[in-house]
């Protein structure tokens, strides 16, 4: 007896006979090895049964002398559904479509809300997504995972103290803790200029204010370079004291930097590996093949699949291996110096201002020990040196 469940898979059809020689018609599919089952009675002399799809050929040659009247009345199981699908594939094209662009839309950002931050820190915190690629119409499966986002926006916004960020639906939320900064003392808006650093003066453009110092004066940390009080001494008047004076300053620096250096780099190869899983069973669906990497690091960027509001108990791995390397660094005392020398000059470059420029530098000790470059560097800078300082109510 054939396995009909089987049978229903691969397709069946429901048949009417009719006839005075019904039984003779059965015995002769008996005999043909042509299987048929539920067979009913519907008349005196009719019958309906089920038959194999792939037994229609030899049933109606086995039926062919029978002198009884066949009607296949309906065709069952996939071959069937396949064929009313194809027939009615635009329906069934626009299923396909509609759904798939509804659980793209699903799994979109469609909102980034920021709470607790300033305009301006708002606006630099949305330069910074951008930036790390979060923003509108985004897929969230090619976005970095929210304790990345985290960990790079403290590390990028220096006025915050903490954020916190959350995914929502299609709407990514950010909790902005901003520094605080010291409250500016209240003041009539007039103000003096003093230098910030100890300096000889080299350059001046004075905007308003009366002028205490003159070029090529030394002047100290402090120091008053233009008065924000004119007019006579009995009669002083307040203005708010606009300069910029440039000074040349002088930094003293020691870097050290070891002649050889071994660390470990990304060679540049990758290879990604697609997942979709439920619970602890997951199915790869792109990236077959093994890595022939032979030292790698891993990363693993889990996500869940939405649709519309639900959060489906599927989700989606993006796997990365990457290939690493181990590069030893050897120096001569020669480039050891010349990289200590430019390693010192960068970190300075990084804490002046954009309009300071390093105009010389000397050395001041040089030497070699534990496999080390030992620098002490002196810098020549010139850079503004002017900060206002407030004239308080009651001076």
């Amino acid at each position: 007896m054939k396995n009909h469940w089987m049978t229903s898979f691969r397709g069946k059809v429901f048949v009417k006979m009719e006839g005075r020689l019904i039984e003779q018609a059965i015995n002769q599919l008996l005999r043909s090895n042509i299987s048929i089952w539920n067979v009913k009675r519907a008349g005196t002399e009719t019958i309906t049964f089920y038959l194999a799809l792939e037994d229609v050929h030899n049933f109606r040659r086995a039926i062919r002398t029978s002198q009884c009247k066949v009607t296949f009345l309906r065709g069952q199981g996939i071959p069937f559904l396949l064929k009313r699908s194809i027939k009615n594939s635009g329906f069934v094209i626009g299923a396909i479509v509609f759904f798939f662009i509804v659980f793209m839309l699903s799994n979109m950002v469609w909102g980034v809300q920021i709470k607790g931050a300033s305009p301006q820190t708002e606006h630099a915190i949305k330069k910074e997504l951008k930036q790390l690629g979060v923003a509108k119409g985004k897929l969230q499966f090619s976005l970095p995972n929210v304790q990345d986002i985290q960990r790079e926006l403290s590390y990028r916004m220096d006025n915050i103290t903490w954020v916190g960020v959350e995914l929502k639906g299609t709407t990514i939320h950010f909790q902005v803790v901003e520094k605080n900064a010291p409250e500016p003392a209240e003041t009539t808006g007039k103000q003096h200029i003093i230098a910030n650093k100890e300096a000889i003066i080299v350059e001046m453009f004075v905007e308003e204010g009366d002028p205490q110092v003159k070029v090529n004066d030394y002047v100290k940390k402090g120091q008053l370079l233009v008065s924000g009080l004119i007019g006579t001494e009995k009669k002083p008047k307040g203005v708010p004291a606009k300069a910029k004076i440039m000074g040349e300053t002088w930094y003293k620096t020691s870097v050290e930097l070891p002649l050889e250096t071994q660390f470990s780099v990304f060679s540049g190869n990758e290879k990604r590996k697609h997942y979709v899983g439920i619970g602890s069973f997951k199915v790869l669906v792109w990236g077959f093949g093994e890595d022939e990497f032979k030292d790698s690091v891993e990363e693993e960027n889990k996500k869940p699949i939405r649709f519309l509001k639900w959060e489906l108990p599927f989700y989606y791995v993006d796997h990365s291996i990457k290939e690493k390397e181990d590069v030893e660094r050897k120096y001569t005392r020669t480039e050891a110096v010349k990289a200590a020398k430019s390693l010192a000059k960068n970190n300075l470059k990084s804490s002046l201002q954009e309009e300071s420029e390093i105009v010389n530098e000397k050395i001041l000790q040089q030497k070699v020990e534990n496999g080390k470059v030992k620098l002490t560097i002196h810098f020549k800078v010139i850079e503004n040196i002017a900060i206002g300082q407030p004239i308080i109510q009651g001076d």
